[in-house]
């Protein structure tokens, strides 16, 4: 679904999405990645099961007012101690399907809110 323009000042804004991808600018993503206004990075967790405190490392080190956390088609909350990670560190997690996740990341970048869109995204199939 396409739903935003790139925005003139360059802030990177998730343009399209889908179950298995994002397109950030003009680059199409298919595996999980973090995304901020003036950067994206790969980022190895395919699933919230797959999270863990030393996963989470790359969002704490980036030092966000708040986490999108996008986790497919269907929101599915990370396991309780993984959430304390954030409040011990006061940064707010939003766990979110991806197309709502997209959009709010996308408003807190309008708004020049120091956020992080965390896109949990299956990859290409193995084998």
């Amino acid at each position: 679904m396409k739903f935003t323009q790139q925005r003139p000042d360059g802030a990177n804004l998730i343009r399209r999405y889908g179950a298995d991808y994002i397109v950030v600018g003009n680059e199409e993503i298919r595996s999980s990645c973090i995304v901020s206004a003036n950067s994206f990075s790969a980022w190895a967790p395919r699933s919230v099961e797959e999270l863990t405190v030393e996963s989470l490392a790359p969002l704490f080190a980036l030092a966000p007012e708040v986490v999108v956390l996008a986790t497919g088609t269907t929101q599915r909350f990370p396991r309780a101690s993984l959430r304390a990670e954030f409040a011990t560190r006061r940064i707010g997690l939003e766990v979110m399907e991806i197309g709502a996740a997209c959009r709010t990341y996308n408003v807190l970048v309008s708004e020049e809110r120091k956020v992080l869109a965390a896109v949990l995204l299956p990859g290409p199939a193995s084998g």
